[in-house]
């Protein structure tokens, strides 16, 4: 069932279907659309395209052995999906949701855009990974120790949702009046144990567990383990039947779970489009651990549309290895696994937006527009 999920049957580009066509054939970075940097070669990109609101870019650099991140445009009639999925523990939940939140929402929306539409996406989709693991639990238990942050966006009729899990950020870039001027507003909610906000959340969550929250060498994780709260997978954490000898002991919990410790349940906003909003960066924590919310829209805005992603990417690269007292020359070189040791995978989509497209819920396009990441590189 879980190599179903997610083989792809075909590498080509095909218009959006209804959600009950197999809709398994996409544009992939790397693969059949796309470019991968000459001297960098585990950066993928796209510097260039347009989507039904706008045109967008789109970039991925590798560092963990397997990649572990994945992200997707979705663009038609409807409007526009994004997302990022930033997997954790290895590739198959950050898979899962790429293959299949997408088409949970498009059976779920029917014409109209709620955040119930979304919540019931994401619950759809959640239930179905977790039936994934019960199936491959008595040969594969580790498959329960996997999740993946998700961060989604959805333009619909001249309204812009967010909903997140996890760590992921979106944030726009927005026009300062007349001034030229550009100001950086961020969209997402980040459930991560090192904010106090997330602490306080899950400590009235868990008032009779003291050890909800630990901190080991100056990091806050939940019951010492992961840092995010929210995420799709991760069932060992939501399950207790999942939480036994026959997984990792560093996964193990000392006492069994009467009630799930995580949630898959996003934080949903509805931002109104408005003609200052310039355009949208949507980027996996990788990205946001090297540039600050002002430095990427700064970045974005005082350079060219087309690369903007793959400028983005760079930027978070040139600076983790400036921290590291080495030249991005130098960081480059390094494989796939070790780079782990510098930079984490990234992942990032820009969006701009035409407003005149947006009022007139016109789409800007010959045909449906469908584009996905790459498994590994």
């Amino acid at each position: 069932m879980l190599r179903e999920f997610m083989n792809l049957l075909s590498l080509c580009w095909k218009p959006f279907g209804h959600p009950t066509d197999n809709f398994t054939s996409v544009g992939v970075i790397g693969t059949n659309c796309g470019a991968k940097d000459t001297k960098d070669t585990l950066l993928w990109f796209y510097d260039y395209g347009h989507y039904a609101s706008g045109d967008f870019s789109m970039a991925v650099v590798q560092a963990n052995q397997v990649l572990e991140d994945q992200s997707q445009i979705e663009s038609g009639p409807f409007g526009t999906f994004l997302g990022i999925y930033d997997g954790h523990g290895g590739p198959d939940a950050a898979r899962y949701v790429c293959d299949n939140l997408f088409r949970r929402f498009q059976e779920e929306h029917q014409g109209v855009v709620t955040r119930e539409t979304i919540l019931n996406a994401f619950r759809r989709t959640e239930e179905g990974f977790t039936a994934v693991v019960s199936e491959l639990w008595s040969t594969q238990p580790q498959i329960a120790t996997v999740g993946t942050c998700c961060l989604v966006g959805v333009i619909h009729e001249q309204t812009l949702y967010i909903a997140s899990l996890g760590d992921s950020r979106a944030v726009l870039g927005k026009k300062v009046g007349n001034t030229g001027e550009i100001a950086a507003i961020q969209l997402s909610t980040e459930h991560n144990a090192n904010l106090d906000e997330i602490r306080q959340e899950l400590s009235e969550m868990h008032p009779n567990d003291p050890q909800i929250v630990v901190q080991r060498h100056g990091v806050w994780r939940v019951k010492g383990i992961i840092q995010v709260s929210r995420s799709i997978g991760d069932v060992y954490l939501k399950h207790a039947q999942y939480n036994n000898e026959r997984i990792n002991a560093k996964f193990r919990l000392p006492e069994p779970i009467d009630m799930p410790i995580l949630t898959a349940v996003p934080t949903i906003i509805a931002h109104p489009l408005h003609q200052n909003d310039s355009f949208l960066i949507f980027a996996s924590d990788g990205l946001w651990e090297h540039l600050t919310n002002e430095k990427a829209v700064d970045i974005v805005h005082n350079h060219p549309r087309a690369g903007s992603a793959k400028r983005l990417v760079k930027a978070a690269l040139q600076e983790a290895a400036r921290k590291r007292e080495m030249r991005y020359s130098d960081l480059r070189k390094i494989d796939k696994k070790v780079r782990r040791h510098f930079h984490d995978d990234i992942s990032v989509i820009v969006l701009f937006f035409n407003h005149d497209l947006i009022s007139r819920n016109n789409v800007h396009l010959d045909q449906p527009l469908s584009v996905r990441s790459a498994f590994d590189h």
